[in-house]
């Protein structure tokens, strides 16, 4: 009878070990859910718009080049032809 006894008390200790184990994993999954949901599950997350590396007035000077540089290569390419 004492090992029935004894194992009792360690299933009541294993109870209390699993309670307080469920109570740490819901205050983990309650943490994932305020930062982004869980399993990685990006649908829920808030999405972040990437910085543009470039401010629109570069990109302008940069195209605005570009089309120069075209413009000269078509007009000698035109020129050699003549």
């Amino acid at each position: 009878m004492d090992i029935l006894v004894a194992l009792k008390q360690e299933e009541a200790k294993f109870e209390k070990q699993v309670s307080t184990a469920q109570q740490q994993l819901d205050t983990v999954r309650a943490a994932m859910k305020l930062f982004g949901g869980m399993n990685g599950n990006k649908t829920t997350a808030r999405r972040r718009k990437k910085k543009s590396a470039m401010s629109a007035a570069t990109k302008a000077k940069i195209a605005k080049a570009a089309k120069e540089r075209w413009a000269k290569y078509r007009a000698a390419k035109a020129k050699g032809k003549n």
